[in-house]
């Protein structure tokens, strides 16, 4: 924990989260399931997808950007597969929504995918794969956004980094692995907890305003995030966005900047699929071989390094803060507390 960190408990947080959101007329349950997602992350140890994103949704329910009583419905279903209108309702109880009947489709059909449209913001990917994971299923999500990436030679922003994430379940008692990752180097969030926190960025991470090469957060935040592995980075970045903008028939991540630059991505489009490991192998030959490979790989890893599986610092980060309270930058409490909400007693 930095000097300059306050914590806050992980309950406490949560409740003055929805509070904010049911004072802007979102409902208890939405508000609620919206607070718990966006205080996970910080609870995890991920500042930059957690409630430093709270005063961006509360203006743009304000504006009505984001409708804080979406009317959420099936627009279309096709064996084990549907298409839902999130009727740009809060990001994250939406994403929530279409997990949840993906989940629904993989118990009855084996795989159930739901691909959303007219979505907002939903924090960070890691949440809607580890609910799949949590209920046995294996998770895959992904979404297109506002552009913030340089790619095939670009000075500026052309794509958004498009998350991906995967989550393996394991057995009842272990948490799953979960890969989390933008097509970007490092996620814009990621560059703004640099910069808040004073640290230095990596080279290779950014572009400038004027598309030179940068290590300072600042002028990134104000240019271009740069791909991992170069072509790799931006070629699954092109092919999430067809996968979910084009698929879904939806808006591209530049016609959504067209209409709305604050970064809250409304109109963004999101996949979900949800396997069930019954239709397979089943899950404790799942659970079983996971857990083999796991400590294989921890065998191989000792005689260098320590190896940390993918999601498993967030999960020790978790339990840490249940104890010791959620942990939060004084300069995002204080917007926190210049926005309306109150952490205190």
């Amino acid at each position: 924990m930095k000097q300059e960190d306050v914590r806050i408990p992980f309950d406490r947080l949560c409740q003055a989260v929805a509070g904010a959101l049911v004072s802007l007329g979102v409902e208890g349950e939405i508000a609620g399931l919206e607070a718990a997602v966006m205080a996970e992350a910080d609870l995890q140890g991920v500042p930059s997808h957690g409630v430093r994103m709270l005063p961006g949704l509360l203006q743009a329910l304000r504006d009505k950007r984001v409708k804080a009583l979406p009317q959420i419905r099936v627009m279309r279903e096709f064996g084990a597969t549907c298409l839902l209108d999130g009727d740009n309702g809060p990001g994250r109880y939406v994403a929530c929504q279409a997990m949840d009947r993906a989940i629904s489709l993989a118990r009855q059909f084996g795989a159930g995918v739901c691909l959303a449209l007219h979505t907002s913001h939903w924090g960070r990917a890691h949440h809607y794969a580890a609910r799949a994971a949590g209920q046995g299923m294996v998770g895959i999500c992904t979404t297109n956004g506002m552009p913030c990436m340089a790619v095939w030679g670009a000075k500026g922003r052309v794509i958004g980094n498009n998350p991906l994430a995967i989550a393996i379940p394991r057995s009842e008692e272990a948490a799953p692995v979960v890969l989390d990752m933008a097509m970007s180097r490092a996620a814009v969030g990621r560059v703004g907890t640099c910069l808040r926190e004073g640290r230095e960025i990596p080279e290779g991470w950014g572009l400038d305003a004027e598309g030179r090469p940068s290590r300072d957060a600042k002028a990134i935040l104000g240019g271009a995030v740069l791909p991992f592995g170069d072509h790799k980075g931006a070629g699954l970045a092109l092919m999430l966005e067809l996968l979910t903008a084009a698929l879904a028939g939806g808006a591209f991540g530049n016609e959504i900047e067209a209409g709305d630059r604050s970064g809250i991505d409304p109109d963004s489009c999101k996949l979900f699929i949800a396997l069930n490991p019954e239709a397979f192998g089943g899950r404790e030959i799942l659970s079983g071989r996971v857990d083999d490979y796991l400590a294989y790989l921890g065998g191989v890893a000792a005689e260098t390094a320590l190896f940390t599986w993918p999601g498993q610092r967030g999960w020790s980060a978790r339990a840490a803060n249940l104890q010791a309270g959620v942990p939060l930058h004084a300069e995002i409490a204080a917007q926190l507390k210049a926005a309306g909400v109150v952490l205190d007693d």
